[in-house]
């Protein structure tokens, strides 16, 4: 059995700490030190760590853990006058994307499918990158945190519906989307039972003497439980940790919880997760023509969150500056845009030559979030 992962994980938590320190000394997010430390590690850098299935999973969780940890911290009555907000935040930051990066790509290829997939690729939206940089601001229970991170659970579910629909022209194996929508329908109602039963479980728990060491052991079982199930039925396993942290935030012993969990997702997970999106990056083979279309596809990610979600946020009644804000945190592509063009690859809907731009304008993103998210909260 091999062990050298032991040193690539040393290696990974010793350069995000001191890139995050870095960073954080010029007054940046540290979660920018920590994207930076997986560039530099990675092919685009010194080469030292390469992808392994072994890191690609323990990120996976790094990101199960730290939408857990958002949904823990989420102010339910906050979520709740947020929400018609945040459909319509969702639904206008879904469109003008997928408009945008179908446009883009129609400069640069005639399949008008493959041009369309391009532009649900855009749609996505990882809010695990802004959610980091609003709990190290302590700025994530604002009106605007909440609505970015209601807007980004709904994203993803409009996401997947846009993913099936455009798979399903070019698939005849892929399922129909009333089968889709039915499984989303049944993750949700199912969501709401377990929530239901376990918010009673966790209450009569933590008035047991002498268990309350066991509350977090349950509690992380639970959110992994809900992620699988998210999986299986098609959802995205973010969003059922999101909701199992929703579900666990009102009781008595969340803070608790969250503690705990902020411990392990500190000492291993999330700098796993924030690195391993640096060490996927590649630059190799990249023409003229392909270095245009990654900048152009640049461009029309970052503005066309900021325009579609900050106009929704406008209509919904929230300031000039909070729209600013909710369309800057949902500027991230991350590892939901990784995953969707990886879907698009499996049924031939992604060119090989755009795969490059795409990992690209995911890094650009993930990169920038953090920067300009913390100028947007100080102006």
């Amino acid at each position: 059995m091999s062990t050298h992962f032991m040193l690539d994980i040393a290696i990974i938590l010793i350069f995000t700490k001191v890139f995050g320190l870095i960073t954080k000394r010029f007054s940046m997010p540290q979660v920018l030190g920590a994207l930076i430390a997986g560039l530099l590690l990675g092919p685009a850098g010194i080469n030292i760590i390469q992808e392994t299935e072994f890191l690609e999973l323990v990120a996976e969780l790094g990101v199960i853990v730290l939408m857990f940890s958002a949904g823990l911290e989420t102010d339910l009555k906050e979520l709740k006058k947020c929400g018609k907000a945040s459909l319509v935040i969702a639904v206008i930051g879904v469109f003008v994307p997928l408009l945008g990066g179908m446009l883009v790509s129609e400069f640069f290829n005639k399949n008008l499918l493959e041009n369309i997939f391009i532009g649900v690729v855009l749609t996505a939206t990882s809010v695990s990158i802004t959610v980091e940089t609003l709990q190290e601001m302590g700025k994530l229970k604002t009106k605007s945190g909440t609505a970015i991170l209601g807007a980004a659970v709904i994203d993803d579910i409009l996401g997947v519906i846009i993913l099936t629909l455009v798979t399903s022209s070019a698939s005849p194996n892929a399922p129909s989307i009333g089968f889709v929508l039915l499984k989303i329908a049944a993750f949700f109602a199912l969501a709401v039972i377990a929530g239901i039963l376990f918010y009673y479980f966790f209450q009569w728990l933590s008035k047991q003497e002498g268990k309350k060491r066991r509350i977090p052991i349950f509690s992380f079982a639970f959110c992994l439980i809900l992620s699988f199930v998210a999986e299986e039925f098609g959802v995205a396993d973010i969003t059922g940790a999101y909701i199992a942290g929703l579900i666990l935030c009102n009781t008595v012993q969340a803070h608790y919880i969250e503690r705990r969990v902020e411990i392990m997702s500190y000492m291993l997970l999330s700098p796993i997760f924030f690195a391993s999106i640096g060490i996927k990056t590649s630059v190799m083979g990249m023409n003229g023509e392909i270095i245009l279309f990654t900048v152009l596809l640049v461009i029309i990610a970052i503005i066309s969150k900021i325009i579609g979600c900050g106009i929704g946020a406008k209509i919904c009644g929230y300031t000039t500056k909070e729209s600013y804000r909710i369309g800057v945190g949902m500027i991230s592509r991350g590892e939901v845009a990784l995953i969707v063009a990886n879907k698009g690859s499996m049924v031939g809907l992604m060119p090989k030559a755009f795969f490059a731009p795409v990992i690209l304008m995911v890094i650009i993103t993930t990169l920038i979030t953090p920067i300009w998210l913390k100028t947007a909260y100080n102006n």
